[in-house]
């Protein structure tokens, strides 16, 4: 009987796994992960990427609707404003009092062609809040986070391969309107605030400057047609793909400023902030703890509510994915490519519609060469780079430029 159940047990043993067998199928099981793994993200990584190209798409369709509805593109740098003063408090007011400033971006406008029709409502009514904040049509400007359509989170102006979110951004944006291969003066346009009032198209200086140096598609704060694109709607760019800050001091993202020096040492070197030296040479897409930068509030894409160069503008002077540079602090102009969380390169929208994915080598010229800039400051004039010139910037700024008679030849 003893034997019979030992004979039993050798067989029941002989039907399991020795230690050495377990360890091996867990190293091959590994294995098998590991070299799936990869795989794995690369598809995700693929799937998110079309994601990403639909919004754009989407977008263009949105902007060629808006045409189709007003005969003109959504404005970029607009909203209701009090015309007899401009203080930035009284702007954030919360009694009902509260203005624009002229500074809500084209996305604004496009809500209602984006499938956005219920947060365009509450956009474009006077809000009134259960603790009391009183807001009218269009309500604050859009740093203003107590004002609940500019907090709120737009599927469609989000790449889904972009992993930012929450405070202290308000609603993220990854899509910026292009204003072309130059940056004079892309925060002010064609109206400006001359201390007592508001000059619609009326100031010489900022009408000048606008013609000379906004070459894009959208020119801050003016009407814009797809008949002003005398280049063609397919070699023109109408808006690019933008990173919005991660608090981690990629230069793609932060408001780095060129120290002393202001507007002329970017408009005639665009590569001044990498010249500076303040990339950590170890990191490259990152600056060092030296770099000026500003605060947590100023870095890419945090308000898409905000017509300001850092939140939801780009322009082709630097390639795709290059440096952002700007003349001063978060709320002015400078050089700002656009960028993304993709292997290689950007989407971005051409103003007949279509999606194209650009890549970061793109033929781009002699970075250091001047922009185009008219009647500056401080006494100087135009630009070294003449007044009406084909983009010095190659093929890259020449899709930037809508009316300078540029001969698109190459493949992007």
């Amino acid at each position: 009987m003893r034997r019979q159940q030992t004979m039993s047990s050798d067989r029941f043993r002989s039907l399991g796994f020795t230690l050495v067998e377990l360890l091996v199928v867990i190293a091959i099981i590994g294995v098998l992960v590991g070299l799936l793994l990869p795989a794995v993200q690369a598809a995700r990584e693929a799937a998110r990427r079309m994601s990403c190209g639909n919004n754009v798409k989407q977008l263009g369709l949105g902007m060629h609707n808006y045409h189709s509805a007003f005969n003109q593109l959504p404005i970029h740098g607009v909203g209701p404003t009090n015309e007899t003063t401009n203080d930035t408090s009284l702007a954030d007011d919360n009694t009902g009092n509260a203005f624009t400033r002229l500074e809500l971006s084209y996305l604004v406008g496009l809500l209602p062609y984006v499938e956005q029709q219920a947060l365009w409502e509450k956009v474009s009514n006077p809000m009134v809040e259960e603790d009391g904040d009183i807001w009218p049509a269009f309500g604050p400007r859009p740093w203003n986070g107590n004002y609940p359509p500019w907090a709120t989170e737009v599927p469609t102006f989000r790449c889904p391969s972009d992993p930012g979110v929450g405070v202290p951004a308000l609603g993220r944006t990854n899509y910026a309107a292009c204003t072309g291969d130059s940056f004079y003066e892309s925060e002010h346009g064609v109206t400006v605030w001359n201390g007592t009032r508001w000059l619609y198209e009326k100031d010489s200086l900022a009408m000048r400057r606008a013609r000379c140096g906004l070459r894009g598609t959208f020119v801050t704060r003016k009407s814009m047609r797809f008949r002003d694109i005398t280049d063609g709607l397919s070699n023109t760019i109408a808006a690019g793909e933008i990173m919005s800050g991660l608090g981690d001091r990629d230069k793609r993202t932060i408001g780095f400023t060129n120290g002393k020096g202001g507007f002329f040492q970017i408009a005639n070197n665009p590569k001044r902030c990498d010249d500076l030296g303040y990339v950590d040479p170890l990191r490259p897409m990152f600056l060092t703890s030296a770099a000026n930068v500003y605060g947590a509030i100023s870095e890419r894409g945090f308000r898409w509510a905000d017509f300001h160069t850092l939140q939801s503008q780009m322009n082709t002077i630097l390639p795709p994915n290059s440096e952002i540079c700007l003349v001063g602090h978060s709320d002015t102009y400078g050089v700002a490519p656009p960028s993304s969380r993709h292997a290689g390169g950007v989407h971005i929208l051409m103003a007949d519609g279509a999606t194209k994915f650009i890549s970061d080598s793109i033929e781009a010229g002699n970075p250091q060469t001047p922009c185009v800039y008219c009647e500056a400051l401080g006494g100087r004039t135009d630009s070294p780079t003449p007044v009406g010139s084909q983009s010095p910037f190659g093929l890259w700024g020449a899709l930037g430029t809508r009316a300078s008679q540029e001969t698109i030849e190459d493949a992007f």
